[in-house]
């Protein structure tokens, strides 16, 4: 995974983060709702990132183990 990745998927999961405390703040239901949803979103893209990045490496080391 890119840096430019990692930093978008923390990104959007800190401003969910921040929109989820205003909403409670502010006792609007909807914005602490779609903060909510914003962390979940970037947790999910961090999380099918890693996957695809240890499922790259897995694969690198068996080509790694098939070659020698």
């Amino acid at each position: 995974m890119s840096m430019f990745d990692k930093a978008k998927d923390k990104a959007e999961q800190m401003l969910g983060h921040a929109k989820e405390k205003l909403g409670h703040a502010t006792d609007n239901r909807d914005m602490e709702a779609s903060g909510k949803a914003d962390q979940t979103s970037g947790e999910i893209k961090e999380a099918g990132h890693t996957l695809r990045d240890r499922a790259t490496g897995a694969v690198r080391d068996m080509k790694d183990r098939f070659h020698r």
